[in-house]
């Protein structure tokens, strides 16, 4: 599991052996959520509305960090 950024007691991970479509996961008490890589959007679960538009921005900039990771760590299902 790669651990990219926090944001307050969230950690911002992208995991090994995952499945599609590409995203990354929020962590943190009691949030557990899948955000899709590109279009930027909640899959699974929530974020807290307060940190959504931070995490978002990160992930929109960050893109390119995104999909290393997730080609990195999930070479079986790799992402342009």
């Amino acid at each position: 599991m790669g651990k990219l950024t926090t944001f307050g007691k969230l950690r911002v991970v992208v995991q090994g052996r995952d499945h599609n479509p590409p995203h990354f996961h929020v962590k943190g008490p009691d949030v557990n959520a899948l955000v899709g890589i590109d279009p930027v959007i909640v899959i699974r679960g929530r974020v807290p509305s307060d940190l959504w538009p931070e995490i978002r921005t990160w992930a929109v900039m960050h893109r390119a960090e995104l999909v290393a990771a997730w080609n990195t760590l999930n070479p079986h299902i790799p992402t342009a």
